[in-house]
């Protein structure tokens, strides 16, 4: 099989995902374009380079839908004969999305893609597009649907996660995110936005906390406990699915779970020969990928399943792995990896996560792809794994190994 390399890795800074933040008047159009154009210029690529633009994006309606991908190659500098395949894998998107480029490569369907994706949350509301796991009373029913934040508190109540707990990891990722920011350690991937005139938009993740103590963690109000205890009684929902569960354990909140933010990122990926034709020098060939289906109420499990699924269909074991990066969708999903695999918190996330610098759906699963790169080459690591939760009960994976 043909070998699929990593030749670069890119995202932009994460937005507020509000009004008031710095990427709000960006469209998802216009970031995706400035993303494709900084592949583009940083890679030297003319003509019909790539076979297809592969972009992840959740909430596909309004500016996010049309087959964003095509829209996104038209808005940009790249040739007009490179198409475009928007994808949804919910929070994997973005990861689906490299995870498919890589195959087809190995594939022989072509050298080179360009793989990522992008979420405007603050423009385009999530679950604007009405999915019908949650609205549908037939599917919604009969599968025991919850929101996610009432999935994670179920994670944390089935596992014995205290809330102190899930508000020291929180802390430890605002505490992380701001070492790798002060050390330069995200220099080479993330690209400034600049408005038509040149000057700066944003240069720096926006969203960060790096203040954020144990005492003000402690002083927020669970999120989700409103929701599950009173109106519309997901707890009681929960409890028909998981009746050996006395209460479910509210420990999450805004704090302690990903932020809503603006975001895009992408991944170069191809062949040997087409590295030699545009004269480029791959830094990680993507090893192996996984996706697997799990219970649609908790959700949030993913991570544990994929990972067994992907170290078994390779013939590898945990301790095969220097580093991963699994993406804080909350707390309790780290905490739940961390503990399935007894994996030292020294090799998780070292450069903080979503909790610190947001999740921007559509785009997260490539960024933390690029992440780990980084973070391999600079700590001169060998073999990395990236894993999400995905909504309705799904996860993913991808093995990356520096060459």
């Amino acid at each position: 099989m043909t070998e699929a390399y990593i030749y670069d890795a890119l995202r932009t800074p994460r937005g507020k995902g509000r009004k008031d933040g710095a990427l709000h008047e960006l469209t998802s159009l216009r970031l995706s374009a400035l993303t494709l154009n900084a592949v583009k210029e940083r890679n030297n690529l003319e003509g019909h380079a790539v076979e297809d633009v592969i972009w992840g994006n959740v909430t596909q309606v309004m500016e996010q839908g049309g087959c964003l991908a095509r829209s996104a190659v038209l808005a940009s500098d790249l040739d007009e004969r490179i198409p475009g395949l928007a994808i949804n894998r919910f929070c994997a998107s973005g990861m689906e999305a490299v995870n498919l480029a890589a195959n087809q490569v190995r594939g022989g369907a072509g050298m080179g893609y360009i793989a990522g994706g992008v979420e405007m949350m603050g423009r385009v509301a999530m679950g604007s597009d009405g999915a019908a796991i949650a609205v549908d009373p037939s599917l919604a029913m009969e599968r025991y649907f919850v929101p996610q934040g009432i999935s994670a508190d179920i994670i944390a109540t089935e596992y014995g996660f205290t809330r102190d707990e899930a508000d020291k990891l929180a802390m430890q990722s605002q505490q992380r995110a701001k070492k790798a920011w002060d050390e330069g350690r995200f220099d080479r991937s993330v690209i400034e936005i600049k408005d038509q005139n040149g000057l700066s938009i944003l240069s720096h993740d926006e969203y960060m906390r790096p203040q954020t103590d144990m005492q003000s963690l402690g002083s927020l109000n669970p999120a989700f406990q409103q929701m599950g205890e009173v109106m519309p009684g997901f707890d009681k929902v929960a409890l028909m699915k998981y009746p050996h569960l006395e209460k479910i354990n509210h420990i999450h909140h805004a704090g302690n779970s990903s932020g809503i933010v603006d975001g895009a990122a992408a991944v170069l990926i191809g062949n040997k020969e087409f590295g030699e034709k545009h004269g480029l020098k791959p830094r990680a060939r993507i090893r192996a990928t996984a996706k697997i289906g799990t219970d649609p109420t908790i959700m949030l499990t993913g991570p544990v399943p994929v990972t067994e699924k992907i170290l078994a269909d390779n013939g590898m074991n945990i301790n095969d792995i220097d580093l991963f990066e699994v993406n804080e969708a909350f707390a309790a999903v780290v905490m739940r990896f961390m503990q399935a695999f007894d994996v030292d918190e020294s090799k998780v996330n070292v450069n903080g996560g979503s909790i610190a610098m947001g999740h921007p759906l559509g785009a997260t699963g490539a960024m933390i792809i690029g992440t780990l790169l980084d973070e391999l080459e600079r700590s001169d690591k060998e073999v990395g794994m990236a894993t999400l939760c995905i909504a309705s009960g799904m996860g993913a994976a991808t093995i990356i190994e520096r060459v």
